[in-house]
């Protein structure tokens, strides 16, 4: 997963000067949006294919995807074919990372989960931070297409790794034509949908930084594209080394509730960011929201499945995610206008979902409160 990251990562950052380059510059919010949807959209396919065919075959099919992909980019020469290959690509991260928690799932103990989630978490950032901040670095010295050869090649190694792990689904059953007919309870599992909530709307604050922060570092004067994502991840991995298991000692909704809160002023402070500190600034205490948040969502997650359909239980929380994400980069295409100040105002977005699944927070937290008093 480390290796996966990094490979769709390492891109991130030059998109938004690509599509300019092919005329495209006021689509910059269709990046992530198109990207999410397709993510969204396979989600029920890979959450119902992992529970029956085996975590493992959704991973590969994710993988393949994406070896693929990589090598189309260099040959997309139109804001329309640019914009298709996107699309093809979110359905590798709607596959891969979909099988790969369900079988994190599978091997956790319950009363470790929020540590082991904390684990898994972290090896993700690490390849959002290393792939952020080395594809400007890279695309300088050698060429916006090393940069997809590149990533190609660390999904090519992905694949070769996933080969030594060891399938966790009991009894995986045989692909079938009917294993694709999707129903209304393949989409969602209703019992995670306290947590699918909270991740929307805190997504929604990440779908705004994917889009933003790449201009806004140019903006104020900043070389590397990846600079918001640097201070971000590292201090996500630093948090997490300490509180992995918060939301085991104290509980999911009040480690959610520490972890919203500096979400809100993470927002409040990008709103304000007309500084290199003040921006600076803003992104460590996101990396301090996402440690906390992350492994406290997907544990709560894990929690609230039920034990046969933890893959549809992880596609819901995935698919939280992609609309979250493409619910904030929506409204950049209405809110921003290739403008530092207009860039600057769109957080505002952020201000208000963090809100939103803050009070939701408090609310739930009475209630379970007053439920076992």
């Amino acid at each position: 997963m480390l290796l996966f990251m990094i490979s769709f990562n390492l891109i991130m950052p030059e998109l938004n000067g690509i599509l300019t380059e092919l005329g495209g510059a006021k689509w910059k919010g269709l990046i992530i949006t198109v990207f999410t949807i397709s993510a969204a959209i396979s989600r029920p396919f890979s959450g119902k294919l992992s529970d029956y065919v085996g975590r493992k075959k959704v991973m590969y099919l994710g993988l393949i995807l994406c070896v693929v992909v990589n090598l189309l980019y260099p040959f997309t020469h139109s804001v329309f074919l640019f914009l298709v290959v996107r699309f093809i690509h979110g359905f590798t991260v709607g596959f891969t990372p979909t099988g790969a928690t369900a079988m994190i799932t599978d091997l956790l103990p319950i009363d470790k989960r929020g540590a082991g989630m904390g684990i898994w978490g972290t090896f993700i950032s690490l390849g959002i931070g290393v792939g952020q901040v080395l594809g400007t670095p890279i695309t300088s010295a050698l060429g916006i297409n090393a940069l997809f050869y590149l990533s190609l090649f660390l999904n090519i190694i992905s694949l070769i790794l996933l080969q030594f792990t060891v399938e966790t689904l009991g009894s995986p059953k045989e692909m079938q034509i009917s294993h694709l007919k999707i129903k209304k309870q393949d989409v969602f599992e209703p019992n995670v949908l306290p947590s699918a909530f909270v991740m929307f709307l805190t997504s929604a604050c990440s779908g705004c930084v994917f889009v933003l922060t790449p201009d806004i570092s140019a903006y104020l004067g900043i070389e590397n594209k990846g600079w918001f994502f640097f201070f971000y991840v590292a201090v996500t991995i630093l948090v997490r080394l300490f509180t992995g298991r918060l939301s085991d000692t104290i509980g999911r909704v009040k480690s959610l509730i520490i972890g919203v809160s500096f979400l809100f002023i993470s927002m409040i402070l990008l709103v304000n960011a007309t500084t290199i500190l003040t921006y600076t600034l803003s992104s460590i205490i996101f990396g301090l929201a996402t440690g906390i948040n992350s492994p406290s969502l997907f544990a709560w997650t894990a929690d609230l499945s039920h034990p046969d359909r933890k893959g549809v239980g992880a596609g819901t929380m995935f698919i939280a995610l992609e609309l979250g994400i493409m619910f904030g980069s929506i409204c950049t295409l209405v809110t921003y206008k290739n403008t530092y100040a207009s860039a600057s105002h769109s957080f505002i977005i952020g201000i208000v979902t963090s809100s939103i699944a803050l009070v939701y927070l408090v609310v739930s937290n009475r209630k379970l409160t007053k439920s076992t008093c």
